[in-house]
């Protein structure tokens, strides 16, 4: 197997797809399945998924395949989802509530511990069976229960404060939907950016895209 370092963000950015598309794939009662097979899934091509998996010492046999549930749980220990990483959440507006309401953090590699916020009118609100706390707290929450990354959803002028407090505090992951560049004053934090409105765009052009495509072709 290659050092993690060596292998390119590319191919850990597609593991996550591989270990979602796996799990539609069992749920269908599928067992076994070709580089072939999961081209036709993926949209990718054959020769780029056997290169994607033996970057991690190849899972499959020549003439047989696949097997789904045995591919997907070692793409599942790659990724860390057995690990259960402690989480929390620093932001309970809107997009906070939703996130902790609707993601099943178990099946992602984390658990959900705490939900924060500074807006004092939002201490003790229940939001999936967790009362938010004071961001004040954080330290005494820190020391009792030892997380190891935080959710920010908080605007982006609070970002360096907060950041630093959840990094003294023994934080070093982020999944970060503000739009402070943590990595820019934390070289050393583990930080996974979240753009909204960045995906949006994305939409917005491939949509003008196809629709100039069209023109021409019409």
């Amino acid at each position: 197997m290659k050092s993690e370092n060596n292998i390119s963000k590319s191919v850990i950015s597609r593991l996550p797809r591989y270990y979602r598309l796996l799990g539609l794939l069992l749920d269908r009662g599928i067992e076994r399945i070709s580089s072939r097979e999961l081209s036709k899934e993926t949209g990718l091509t054959a020769s780029q998924i056997r290169q994607d998996f033996n970057c991690f010492g190849g899972f499959g046999q020549q003439g047989y395949g696949y097997n789904v549930k045995q591919l997907r749980d070692s793409i599942g220990h790659i990724i860390g989802i057995d690990k259960k990483y402690k989480i929390i959440l620093v932001g309970a507006g809107n997009l906070g509530r939703a996130i902790a309401q609707h993601l099943d953090f178990t099946k992602k590699g984390f658990d959900l511990v705490g939900i924060f916020d500074s807006d004092l009118r939002l201490t003790g609100l229940d939001i999936n069976n967790l009362a938010v706390r004071s961001f004040d707290d954080i330290d005494e929450f820190c020391k009792q229960f030892k997380p190891t990354a935080a959710i920010l959803c908080i605007p982006e002028k609070a970002g360096k404060e907060v950041t630093q407090k959840l990094f003294d505090c023994g934080i070093s992951g982020f999944w970060n939907f503000s739009h402070y560049n943590i990595s820019e004053d934390f070289p050393n934090a583990v930080v996974e950016n979240v753009h909204l409105n960045d995906s949006l765009m994305k939409l917005c052009y491939n949509l003008t895209n196809t629709e100039e495509q069209r023109e021409k072709n019409t």
